[in-house]
């Protein structure tokens, strides 16, 4: 076999395995969108109302301190130390969370709710007077 054919022979094979790659990128792309974004609703939580749910209200899930005016959130079925983008589907507003807690409660669930943000968070895309609105979680990855 000539070298010019041998080269010919490597470059078909090099280029049948990057279409393989593109292709399974441009599917493994479409299966992480639709698991990374929810939708559903979300509630504020503060160091007040952890304490009348019976917690400490100073202490997170993942071991971290709460700070309630930080922009942190409470995923129950998410990993912690990933970070979210919450959208208001109401007003288009956007805030980038910390997952550093377990959340929301049973009840809460029960009535939608998929995540609890700091009163932070919480205040910087809608009114605290609103207590639960309708929002798109987005991991950022």
């Amino acid at each position: 076999m000539r070298w010019e054919d041998r080269f010919h022979a490597i470059v078909c094979i090099a280029m049948v395995a990057i279409l393989i790659w593109v292709v399974a990128l441009l599917f493994r792309g479409e299966k992480e969108q639709q698991y990374l974004t929810t939708y559903g609703r979300a509630s504020w939580y503060s160091t007040a109302s952890c304490q009348r749910e019976g917690t400490s209200g100073i202490w997170t899930a993942s071991g971290e301190k709460f700070k309630e005016n930080e922009y942190t959130c409470a995923i129950r079925s998410r990993e912690f130390g990933k970070i979210y983008i919450i959208t208001n589907l109401d007003n288009g507003k956007q805030c980038v969370c910390w997952g550093n807690d377990y959340g929301p409660g049973k009840r809460a669930t029960k009535r939608g709710v998929i995540v609890d943000l700091s009163k932070g968070a919480f205040r910087k895309i809608s009114n605290l007077k609103e207590g639960v609105i309708n929002v798109r979680v987005e991991v950022f990855e």
